[in-house]
């Protein structure tokens, strides 16, 4: 025998073998393309950005969300050559933006881009013949 009982939010359905042997007579219903509330993506069909994706890390609110907004557009919609060479102003205005709020927005230690930089640049300039002539002499 089926039946139903709602707990709290949540409505938990009894089924029967019987129930599950008859095919669903459910019917779906289309995802509507326009719905705002409905989850798309960064880019909407419609071709306009998401501001609530949740790729964008909540930068589209809170103190820079505006030029956040602004900087990312001018990009997005960018036809220049090299996409984006036209939204300088605006990524400069976001960047001073962010710098006013460290808490919220924490830059790399210059430390750790210098010794990332350092290690990168020992990898390339030195082949690895070379450091391995190098033990051989020290031997």
């Amino acid at each position: 025998m089926s039946y139903c009982r709602q707990e709290g939010k949540d409505k938990i359905i009894f089924v029967t073998k019987e129930d599950h042997a008859t095919p669903s007579n459910a019917e779906l219903i289309a995802d509507d393309p326009n719905d705002p509330y409905e989850d798309h993506g960064l880019v909407l069909p419609n071709g306009e950005i998401n501001w609530n994706c949740p790729c964008l890390g909540g930068m589209a609110s809170g103190p820079c969300g505006e030029q956040f907004k602004a900087a990312f557009s001018c990009f997005h919609y960018s036809q220049e050559e090299v996409k984006g060479s036209d939204c300088l102003d605006q990524f400069r205005a976001m960047q001073e933006c962010m710098q006013k709020y460290p808490d919220l927005y924490p830059q790399e230690d210059e430390e750790e881009v210098s010794s990332k930089d350092k290690e990168g640049t020992e990898l390339e300039t030195e082949p690895p013949e070379a450091s391995a002539a190098d033990d051989q002499k020290s031997s």
